[in-house]
């Protein structure tokens, strides 16, 4: 999960940029990119808690491959910054929408007494979803007036801060045993590959 505070960085700077001063040239830069990650991997069948993280880090992933591949914002002009920031919030929500689908349909983890972590980071993505989702429709309502585009926009970040904030494997790192299979797990190790 290295990758993300560099991908955040990114983002939160150009968004930083268009509050202060929307009309501005925009600066061109390349998309960060997320870099050969493997698809799948097999996990023995006779480990059931290495298999149950190594789903729980696959949905995890959705989430991590789609703000790997953000769009960038265009400060240009308040309405291409509407646009490019309305792009973003719209995969990020994406991206959300598919990790929170597969962390419904994982179900509780083999070991008893062990979902508060993923019922936590469910709830927390589902909260961060609905704010972003929220930004992304002021934004598109407001588009063409700046003052009201750098108060959307300024939702917009929180939102991407939310999520720079999150313990995406927080649903692992609270039970022993599953600190355990988390290693064990290929899409969870794969998460921790630093981009590039």
């Amino acid at each position: 999960m290295r990758q993300r505070s560099t991908v955040f960085a990114a983002l939160t700077t150009t968004i930083a940029f268009c509050l202060a001063g929307c009309g501005q040239p925009s600066a061109v830069q390349p998309p960060p990119r997320d870099q050969d990650l493997p698809v799948t991997t097999v996990v023995p069948q006779a480990d059931p808690a290495a298999r149950w993280a190594d789903s729980y880090c696959d949905a995890v992933t959705h989430l991590v491959r789609t703000l790997a591949a953000l769009p960038a914002v265009d400060p240009s002009t308040p309405q291409k910054a509407s646009r490019t920031s309305s792009d973003l919030l719209s995969s990020v929500v994406g991206g959300l929408d598919q990790s929170l689908a597969g962390l419904n349909a994982l179900g509780a983890p083999p070991v008893p007494s062990a979902d508060a972590g993923r019922k936590d980071v469910i709830r927390q993505f589902a909260e961060i979803r609905a704010q972003a989702e929220n930004a992304r429709q002021r934004i598109e309502a407001v588009r063409g007036n700046a003052p009201a585009t750098k108060a959307a926009l300024g939702e917009a970040k929180a939102a991407l801060d939310r999520i720079d904030a999150l313990d995406y494997l927080k649903g692992l790192k609270d039970v022993p045993a599953l600190v355990a299979a988390e290693q064990r797990a290929p899409s969870c190790r794969r998460l921790d590959q630093p981009a590039g």
